[in-house]
């Protein structure tokens, strides 16, 4: 496939791939002694979703020359998303991850090794000018804001790149404190980031810790401030509340279910509605009321993309 004019890239987004081992059983994880091994990654899950959607979706990522960044590659080809932006760097490690299995909906352990992993020394070397040109949405994750000064500047420059060319933007704060230095410095780099979306997707708490407001009209308007379009909040079981620049608001109820397995992904599968269906053309409530249900159908799984379905079954349910 070329990244030109007849050949476009619907999305393109940055970020880490890590393995993830999923215990056989329920309890704690050093009592485990089976793991099914899966793929994990917040903007991957999202590059996934998309992609079984019907977008053609660009992942520019930095993988170790190990049998986890080979495994990375073969997830990708089978989920179609695009990864000739993928870098095999043969200095550093992909990274993995050990998850506990839970069955209940509680949160699962979860415990990363992914310290100077390959995707950490992400940087504006990474930044092919063409490949991203070729896209017409960029989505940001927080996450990848978070793994390393230089992926954050890639963020950054491709933020501005994205915008400056008349592209849409979305960004989702994905909030890992335990990356950062400390709060004060990933408040500032994610409200820095921000200010390049158009779409900001963060949940009510994220919102609160990121603006230091608690109600979500005031954390909207923090951000409709810097000139976002619109900021969709996500309220837990109460759905998600959201604001435009043009002054439109409210609140687009959860869909329901009694069946939660496993809350990890339910906020990347909530982006890959909001984004492929703002991306089709229909209104930011319709896009919510999807983002709504992929989000319920992402806990019903175990694993981070499992539950994230493809157009039919989007269809059918």
């Amino acid at each position: 496939m070329s990244t030109d004019a007849n050949n476009p890239l619907d999305v393109v987004t940055i970020g880490e791939a890590m393995a993830m081992f999923v215990a056989g059983e329920c309890g704690d994880l050093a009592c485990a002694s089976q793991f099914t091994k899966r793929i994990a990654g917040a903007e991957l899950n999202v590059a996934i979703g998309l992609a079984r959607l019907g977008l053609n979706v660009g992942w520019v990522s930095r993988i170790g020359d190990d049998s986890f960044g080979r495994f990375t590659c073969q997830q990708l080809d089978q989920e179609g998303v695009d990864r000739r932006q993928v870098t095999t760097d043969s200095r550093f490690p992909t990274g993995f991850q050990l998850k506990s299995r839970v069955d209940d909906g509680s949160d699962p352990q979860v415990e990363y090794f992914r310290k100077g992993s390959a995707a950490s020394h992400l940087s504006t070397a990474d930044f092919n000018p063409d490949y991203f040109a070729a896209a017409r949405h960029l989505h940001l994750s927080g996450v990848a804001a978070a793994l390393s000064d230089s992926s954050l500047s890639l963020l950054q420059h491709a933020a501005r790149e994205m915008k400056s060319a008349g592209k849409t933007v979305s960004f989702d704060p994905n909030l890992r404190p335990v990356l950062w230095s400390g709060e004060a410095e990933m408040v500032k780099q994610l409200n820095g980031l921000a200010q390049y979306a158009d779409w900001v997707l963060p949940g009510i708490k994220e919102g609160q810790i990121l603006t230091g407001h608690t109600q979500p009209e005031a954390i909207a308007d923090f951000y409709l401030a810097m000139g976002v379009k619109a900021v969709v909040i996500k309220t837990g079981s109460d759905g998600a509340w959201y604001k435009t620049a043009d002054g439109d608001s409210g609140q687009v109820a959860a869909v329901r279910t009694d069946n939660v397995i496993d809350t990890v992904g339910a906020g990347d599968g909530f982006a890959v509605g909001i984004i492929s269906a703002l991306l089709e053309g229909k209104s930011l409530p319709a896009a919510i009321l999807r983002g709504n249900k992929i989000g319920s159908l992402a806990i019903q799984a175990i694993g981070d993309s499992e539950g994230l379905p493809t157009r039919a079954a989007l269809g059918d349910f």
